[in-house]
């Protein structure tokens, strides 16, 4: 009962600290330094403890591959060749509903923060000369934004949740594939209705526009098919596109800067550091056996200790990194399935957090009423969660 207490002091100082928009990076140091105190580790202990958070293996690759996204993320940007991925979608599909819904599918292939205020203004072009409501199109805008983050190894959560759990990433992508499938299904059955018809563009189709998917499908195609490290994978498609944009030494060595920056640095020690102070204090083995011998069933925690989280802070690393080193001590939750079924559940609590940066823009943006887009969310949300939990009991 006593470890118990403990974390639940150390979860409340997380998300105290979370709301205050501290670097979430620099609040599992704390939260560590919080442990160390609480289970008065001794200093050969910490010691041994900051080692392996700086060696370990796991904390080299999120280092690496955080920062190659990064990267990858600026070249893009710079190159437009997202506007160009956008343009060749206007010309290929002129139905409405596609159109308006790649704006957001598209610009959220890149895990860039407040990416929702960048493809607003094309979701409100899209719709401009019919008449929808501000709620639907911040549900457009948000929802289709955010499937990618189920299953894409760009983003941070689903590649943190690989590396704490030892699962392998394509294998969590291969199993939240259904939940990805699941968001874009139910985001055109509950929304759109009135979007009809084809829309007008000056864009014209050309196959070498669809050039401009090639270095994200390069992704996609290297990790899941070929099963390649995350990491390989982005750091060959970056030295492609820097020799085939020509970029000068100066020009690397700024791409480098902006991909291996020190808030970077800072969040995967900072988490690592977490993790690491979990299992050594004591308190990952503790709780664990409390489970246990309390016979508390798996379910309810899988689902409220990640949901809750997500909700509170809006953020995936943060569920991720805060509840998954304390999930996958406990007994029977370290299968691919209650895994899996942990992150949809903090990942929708992430979708529903009212303090979420994208749904905050959104909002903002169409001038909308929050508890309209949440009246449209909340059915499609619990599909998803019925559709996890299927998965859940199917693979348990």
């Amino acid at each position: 009962m006593l470890d118990l207490i403990r974390i639940f002091l150390v979860f409340a100082v997380i998300l105290f600290l979370l709301r205050k928009k501290i670097n979430i990076g620099l609040v599992m140091f704390i939260a560590a330094s919080v442990l160390v105190v609480l289970y008065q580790m001794s200093i050969s202990s910490i010691w041994k403890t900051c080692k392996s958070t700086v060696v370990n293996e796991v904390t080299i690759m999120l280092l690496l591959a955080l920062s190659f996204i990064r990267i990858l993320e600026l070249i893009l940007r710079e190159h437009a060749v997202l506007t160009g991925m956008m343009n060749s979608f206007k010309a290929l599909f002129k139905n409405r509903k596609i159109v308006t819904v790649s704006m957001p599918l598209l610009i959220g292939l890149m895990p860039s923060v407040g990416g929702a205020y960048f493809s607003a203004p094309m979701v409100a072009e899209s719709t401009s000369d019919i008449a929808v409501s501000p709620e639907e199109k911040s549900f457009v805008n948000y929802w289709f934004r955010h499937p990618w983050e189920f299953i894409l190894p760009l983003y941070p959560g689903i590649l943190l949740a690989s590396a704490i759990s030892g699962v392998e990433l394509y294998n969590f992508i291969t199993v939240n594939l259904p939940y990805a499938a699941f968001m874009i299904l139910t985001g055109f059955i509950f929304s759109m209705r009135g979007m009809k018809g084809t829309i007008k563009t000056e864009s014209h189709f050309s196959k070498k526009g669809l050039w401009n998917f090639a270095p994200i499908m390069a992704v996609l195609v290297l990790v899941v098919a070929f099963r390649v490290q995350l990491y390989y994978a982005l750091f060959g498609i970056i030295l492609f596109l820097f020799l085939f944009y020509r970029y000068k030494a100066g020009a690397v060595l700024s791409a480098l800067r902006h991909g291996f920056s020190f808030n970077i640095i800072i969040l995967i020690l900072g988490i690592m550091f977490f993790k690491e102070t979990m299992e050594s204090s004591g308190a990952v083995e503790n709780l664990s056996r409390f489970f246990v011998d309390k016979g508390i069933p798996l379910l309810p925690i899988l689902f409220l200790l990640p949901f809750l989280t997500g909700i509170l802070t809006g953020i995936t690393v943060g569920f991720v990194g805060s509840t998954f080193p304390l999930l996958v001590s406990i007994p029977g939750a370290t299968s691919i399935g209650a895994l899996s079924f942990a992150f949809a559940s903090g990942f929708l609590g992430v979708l529903l957090s009212p303090v979420h940066i994208c749904l905050i823009l959104t909002k903002d943006y169409f001038k909308a009423d929050l508890w309209g887009i949440y009246k449209i969310m909340l059915l499609p949300c619990l599909i998803i969660f019925c559709a996890s939990l299927a998965i859940y009991l199917f693979t348990r």
